[in-house]
Parts: C-alpha cells; sequence; structure tokens
C-alpha cells in the first residue's frame, strides 16, 4: 500500500516540475518505487564526460529534424479528397486509380493533403497487377480518418507480381512515397574526419548548395579495412560481399554550411572517413516533409507463414515503403495481414511512431533498411513477425525506441552491414534465429549494436553467444554489442563477445539512452518526446 501511494504521488509530481532534468530523476525513483532493481550506468556517465572517447555511438540525431522538431499537425496545405476522385469507400470496385490520381494532383500543386474519409478502400483487386500506388513529391501528407476500427482503411486484397519469383524478397509494396531524379556524385574526400566531425572537405564541389542533401558512400575490400571493421573476429571467405566488394557504406546528410571545398553537415559524421579508401559524395535525389498519418493498412495474408518457402511468405504483402525520403514521418498507423508491414528505404531523419502490426503473422514488422538516422518508436508488433523491428543493409544509427513484440520473435538485423542501432527500451523475445541475412551477406551486424534496458519475455538463455563459431550457429554473427540493463529469467553471455556489459538483470539509469543523449544535445528533453505515448 505504502508503495502504491508513493507511486501516485510521484506520478502527480511529473506533472508539476518543469526543468529538463526533472524527468530522468523521476523515472528512476519511479522504479524503485515499482520495486525495479535501478543502477546508474558507468557506461553513460564516461560518455557524459568525454563523449568523443565512449564507445557508445550518438544516437541523439534520429527522427524527423534530428529531434529538434515535432512532427507538424499539418492544416494548412490544400486537400485532395480521395473521394472528389472517383474514390468509393465500402464497394467492391478498385480505389486504386482515384487515389494515383489525387497523389499525382498533389503533387502537380507542389504540396498537399491526400485525404481519406472513414471506410475501406480497395488498392489491388488484380492479379497481373505489376505497379503499385506511387507517389514522388516532397511536402505531401498521405492522411486518414482513424487506423482504429471505423477508420480508414487500405486494403490490397491481390498480390503485386513480384519482379522476380525466384527471388523471395522482391514482392513490390502496395504504396511507395519516394523522389524523382538520380544521384549525381560531385566529387571525393580528400581530408580524414573522425567520428563526431560536422564538416567534409572535397576535390570539387560542382552544383551543391546548401540545402541539398548527399549521400557519402564508400565501397573498399582493402584487408586492413575489413579487419578493422570486424574487430577481433576473423573474416568468413563465405562472406562473399565482403571478401570480394569489401566494406560498403552510405549516409545521408543535409548541407548546412559552404566554406570553399569545405562543407558543414546537419549531423555528425557516425563513421571514421580516411580519403584513401576512396569516399565519394554525391548530391542526393530525394522528397522532403512526407507525412503518413492515421491509416489502417491491410493485406490479404491468410496462411500459415513458412520463412523461405515462397516470394508470397516472405513479399506477398508488402504494404508500405519509404524510399529516398528525408525529414518524414509515419505515426498512428496500423498494419494487418501482411508480408512486410513497413520499410524505410535509403532514408534519412525519419520517424515511425506509434503503430501496430497486427493479424495474421508474416515475414517482416519494420525496418530501417540502407537509412541513417532513422527512429522507430512506441511500435507493437501483436502479429509476430518473423523479424520484428531492426535494422538492416547498411542501415546507420536506427533507434528502436520503446517497442514491443511478442516472446516468439525477435529484433530484425538482417545482415548487409548494419551499423550503430540501439534497442532502447525494447520489450520481446531475445534469440538467435530471427536476425536474418544470407550468409554471403554476414555479419547479421556491424559495430554499435546497443542494447540498453532491454527486456527479455522468452525464456532464459545461458551464456549467449553474439559470435558463436560455425559448428554453433553458421548463421548468426554480430560484432561485440553493448549491453546495458537486461531484465529477463536469468539469461546470461559469453561475455568475450560483448563489448561492454553492465546491469544484468538490473535497469540501468537513465531509463532511456536515445532521450538522454538527445537531452545532453539540446539542454532539455524536447515537448514532443515527453508526449509520446
Amino acid at each position: 500500500m505504502t508503495n502504491l501511494i508513493l507511486f501516485k504521488n510521484l506520478m502527480i509530481s511529473i506533472h508539476q516540475k518543469i526543468f529538463s532534468g526533472t524527468l530522468l530523476f523521476t523515472l528512476f525513483v519511479v522504479n524503485l518505487a515499482m520495486g525495479q532493481s535501478t543502477v546508474p550506468s558507468q557506461l553513460f556517465q564516461a560518455y557524459q564526460k568525454d563523449k568523443e572517447q565512449s564507445i557508445l555511438p550518438d544516437f541523439s540525431y534520429a527522427g524527423y529534424h534530428s529531434g529538434v522538431k515535432a512532427i507538424p499537425d499539418m492544416k494548412d496545405y490544400k486537400v485532395f479528397n480521395v473521394i472528389d476522385y472517383g474514390a468509393i469507400p465500402n464497394d467492391e470496385i478498385s480505389d486504386k486509380d482515384a487515389i494515383q490520381a489525387a497523389i499525382n494532383a498533389a503533387n502537380k500543386n507542389g504540396s498537399g493533403i491526400v485525404f481519406f474519409p472513414k471506410g475501406r478502400f480497395l488498392i489491388n483487386q488484380d492479379t497481373a497487377q505489376v505497379k503499385g500506388i506511387v507517389s514522388k513529391g516532397s511536402n505531401i501528407i498521405f492522411r486518414g480518418s482513424g487506423a482504429g476500427q471505423g477508420g480508414t482503411e487500405l486494403f490490397m486484397k491481390e498480390m503485386l507480381a513480384p519482379i522476380n519469383p525466384k527471388q523471395m524478397w522482391t514482392g513490390r509494396p502496395m504504396i511507395t512515397f519516394t523522389a524523382g531524379g538520380r544521384d549525381m556524385e560531385v566529387g571525393q574526400v580528400q581530408k580524414t574526419a573522425k567520428v563526431g566531425a560536422i564538416e567534409l572537405t572535397l576535390d570539387k564541389i560542382g552544383q551543391l548548395k546548401v540545402g541539398d542533401w548527399i549521400a557519402l558512400k564508400m565501397l573498399n575490400n582493402s584487408p586492413a579495412l575489413i579487419q578493422e571493421t570486424l574487430g577481433k573476429h576473423e573474416l568468413n571467405q563465405n562472406w562473399k560481399y565482403l571478401v570480394e566488394k569489401g566494406v560498403d557504406v552510405c549516409l545521408y546528410y543535409q548541407v548546412v554550411k559552404m566554406d570553399g571545398l569545405t562543407i558543414g553537415l546537419h549531423a555528425p559524421i557516425a563513421i571514421n572517413i580516411d580519403p584513401k579508401y576512396g569516399w565519394t559524395v554525391s548530391r542526393f535525389a530525394n522528397a522532403e516533409e512526407v507525412g503518413i498519418e492515421d491509416i489502417s493498412f491491410v493485406g490479404n495474408w491468410q496462411t500459415k507463414f513458412v520463412h523461405h518457402a515462397s516470394w508470397k511468405d516472405d513479399s506477398g504483402f508488402n504494404l508500405f515503403m519509404f524510399s529516398r525520403v528525408t525529414n518524414s514521418w509515419m505515426r498512428n498507423c496500423r498494419f494487418t495481414n501482411c508480408s512486410i508491414a513497413a520499410i524505410v528505404q535509403q532514408s534519412a531523419n525519419v520517424s515511425i511512431l506509434n503503430c501496430t502490426v497486427t493479424g495474421n503473422a508474416g515475414h517482416e514488422a519494420i525496418t530501417s533498411n540502407h537509412s541513417t538516422n532513422v527512429l522507430l518508436a512506441n511500435l507493437v508488433d501483436e502479429a509476430s513477425q518473423w523479424h520484428s523491428f531492426g535494422s538492416s543493409h547498411g542501415a546507420v544509427n536506427t533507434v528502436i525506441y520503446n517497442c514491443t513484440y511478442p516472446a516468439n520473435t525477435s529484433f530484425e538485423s538482417h545482415a548487409s552491414q548494419p551499423r550503430n542501432t540501439l534497442l532502447d527500451n525494447v520489450t520481446g523475445g531475445f534469440m538467435a534465429g530471427h536476425q536474418g541475412g544470407a550468409i554471403e551477406n554476414l555479419p547479421n551486424h556491424l559495430q554499435g549494436l546497443v542494447f540498453w534496458n532491454y527486456k527479455q519475455t522468452n525464456a532464459a538463455i545461458k551464456d549467449f553467444n553474439f559470435w558463436p563459431d560455425d559448428k554453433e550457429d553458421v548463421w548468426f554473427k554480430m560484432v561485440q554489442p553493448i549491453v546495458a540493463g537486461f531484465i529477463s529469467k536469468g539469461t546470461t553471455f559469453k561475455r568475450e563477445n560483448l563489448s561492454y556489459l553492465e546491469g544484468l538483470d538490473k535497469q540501468v539509469t537513465p531509463i532511456s539512452l536515445y532521450q538522454a543523449q538527445l537531452q545532453q544535445r539540446l539542454k532539455k528533453v524536447p515537448t514532443w518526446l515527453q508526449q509520446l505515448k
């Protein structure tokens, strides 16, 4: 009874205290009141004292406008109601052409809200279709009338024909928001830039200007670079991509200033850059300020899922993709009966907030793929997708914050060289076998994988090994993760394959690493994060 009264009084105090440092302290005390064993993180204390020497990546730039701005409640744009373009909810006639027409009109206008009233809209009624709905513009809001019962539902009855049925990942998305144009190479990096630097010096600038986004790329199979990337671990010759092509990096940044051949970036560089490895800079073709809100995306996946059984299992009902978008968002959406819920691909500073995955279990939930500084927050996977929330294919600085999935699945880490992924206050299963990735594309994850106050809900695992030998597990390889705060029923780790471990069966403070790093950078917890529910 005493703990209950203390907890109630502390919850009241959260609303009364107004300075920036109060929230983390209050959460710390609340956990004590609820009986949770909590210890200060020595790793974070070291980060606070000397960020440059810390092994923790800086995740604070993830999300829409690097966490500085709240997602706008856009009301000033012209509204393009899909009904006005021929869509009729709750009938048996496809609304695909009408929805595409409304999007095209908004793009032609230069901005707009593509609005859906309540009801079910039919997207793909024909198995012969090879193209989904596509938008290629900036400043477009795709807004429904709610993702719950009685709201807006976009229904994909039939699968789109795959690009190649023999390649199980090539099912086409029902809806894609992307950009027109193509990348144009500008020049090569001329000076070394360490992690945390915010400037690059190039050999030429071309037509690059302030406000442009760049793709900063490197592909090099130097043995020294590969060994540096793998750390203490040895290269396996079966990892053909690393062996034959090499270390592959692509980072996306916005140019915020220019001084001769030196450009300033909106966010710190996440990986050390040595010009001898041939780093190039291209002007990135992107769309900006795209928002998806209050819509349920529903597939027709009714079959029992079998991993890699067919392209239909793995990507048949692929519902949504962001591709080549920056400073964009999705919020308050639902994905039901799908193979793949949503992919953020070749994008930067995207936030996916308050979304759920429900219905029949499929292949993937929501993932950051080949993208930079993506925030996946307050997501719930009720369907138990084979790969739940995670990162893949060269994604860098992905934050998975306050997300939940069932005990019989786990996070995604789909090889092809993702780096710097934070699982922050994630609750769900914890196991090998659900990360993904072909052997030729291993390891599953490179450096910078951080588990912060992870809550494991499946049975305990003794001596969990992030780098087992091939006799134990040929499919699962992760380079020296960091574990700080891990709540379980008794799981232990092979410590030699971790770069750091603290808080085993304890919660560490700060409760959220993402929030604490953002607070340290901005000198406050932004209001949008405090209000995130």
